[in-house]
């Protein structure tokens, strides 16, 4: 049996946590199975580091970020490894070049091309725990580059897929996924699984348990995840295609604070003017996500859409440098804002979701921006500073509480 074993960040933050993870992954190498072993950074590396950067300089080239960031990883398998042998347990670590690991040219946000598996399964013959950075690849110019924040989630889907293995487990602080963030609604329920659709949704609106690049890649080579904790012996949640046929309607809460609300105001109302705002953004790796078009007085209309926080500078410069060609009045922003969703498969058929959900903000005199809908999922756009005690009031109000 294979099995892929993904920790985070906060599970090998100090030498004590270190070595838990070894033991833990030692427990199934001994059981006669063949471990690979996919780290993060420790602790707060990747964070440390971005700041060092802008120490040196506020606005650092993409490649040598990733020239940078690609070091945590790299500190974290070899101190893993370096615990394997402290333990009597043959091991190796490698890199996303020693892999190697193919992406695309992005840096910051590149995506996995290929695996090269040849180098992963002779080690693995030789009777080694394979330990291999999370988060990182390289490209067509051989320079190192990262997947993005959560990017090790990922890495650890792709090597499931590649090396066909049997178990594909990803291990966090929390002990699997719960209907809302438990730090914040302390009596959220932990689901015992979950849909890739579900988790999906979950993922993109903010629940920080997995990256969502890693749940598309997932459903699309129906590797079958398990979320665990690293830090207890819990039974975690099973994410796969298909779930219990009797379910419950909605399946959790999410909130998403970094979001940001942008308005192009008073653009004639004519063909290609959507176009020319969103394919502009497009092109520069800008996503939207809520859209809402107002029709005003003398043909014209606003268009207002949210985007990521991290991206609203370099949106709010796009638009203003073509503001003529989209022909604008005025382009604004506001940043107090945060995304709250539900989510459930069950939605879809069951008449009245929304509207308890907008009673529920209602009783608690919470208002509502904007709105998006899907089969699966229906997203308000609220202020930030009341989310915390809305997602409290939607959780109660559909009952999800243990």
């Amino acid at each position: 049996m294979l099995v892929v074993k993904k920790f985070g960040g906060s599970s090998v933050a100090d030498k004590e946590r270190i070595f838990n993870v070894a033991r833990r992954c030692i427990e199934d190498y001994e059981k006669g199975n063949q471990v690979v072993v996919v780290l993060s950074a420790m602790g707060k590396t990747t964070d440390q580091l971005i700041a060092k950067a802008h120490e040196i300089n506020p606005n650092p080239s993409k490649r040598e970020l990733d020239m940078l960031l690609t070091t945590g990883e790299q500190t974290s398998v070899a101190l893993m490894t370096m615990a394997f042998h402290a333990l009597g347990v043959p091991a190796v670590s490698l890199n996303g070049a020693q892999v190697p690991m193919r992406t695309t040219s992005a840096y910051g946000n590149a995506k996995l091309k290929r695996i090269d598996t040849e180098r992963i399964l002779h080690e693995l013959e030789s009777k080694k725990i394979v330990v291999i950075t999370g988060f990182q690849g390289i490209n067509k110019y051989d320079d190192m580059n990262t997947l993005g924040r959560g990017g090790s989630d990922t890495t650890a889907v792709a090597l499931a897929a590649a090396l066909h293995a049997d178990a594909c487990e990803i291990y966090t602080d929390v002990e699997g996924v719960y209907t809302a963030d438990p730090r914040i609604v302390p009596n959220a329920r932990k689901l015992s699984e979950v849909s890739y659709d579900e988790m999906l949704e979950f993922a993109s609106l903010g629940a920080k348990v997995l990256h969502n690049r890693s749940v598309e890649m997932a459903k699309r080579y129906g590797v079958q995840l398990v979320v665990l904790s690293s830090l207890t012996r819990a039974e975690g949640t099973i994410v796969k295609e298909e779930t219990k046929v009797e379910r419950m309607i909605v399946s959790g809460v999410a909130a998403d604070k970094n979001v940001a609300r942008i308005s192009v105001i008073g653009v004639k109302n004519e063909p290609g003017i959507a176009f020319k705002i969103f394919n502009l953004l497009a092109r520069n790796q800008i996503n939207v996500d809520i859209i809402i078009q107002s029709i005003g007085r003398e043909e014209r209309k606003d268009i207002s859409f949210t985007v990521a926080r991290t991206d609203l500078e370099e949106a709010m410069t796009l638009l203003n440098e073509n503001r003529e060609a989209m022909t604008a009045q005025a382009i604004t922003c506001e940043e107090g804002v945060a995304k709250l969703s539900i989510i459930g498969a069950g939605m879809t058929g069951n008449p009245g979701v929304a509207s308890k959900m907008f009673e529920a903000l209602y009783s608690a005199n919470i208002n509502i921006k904007m709105i998006a809908t899907s089969e699966i999922r229906i997203t308000v756009l609220i202020n930030e500073a009341d989310v915390n005690r809305a997602m409290r009031t939607v959780h109660d109000a559909f009952d999800l509480a243990e």
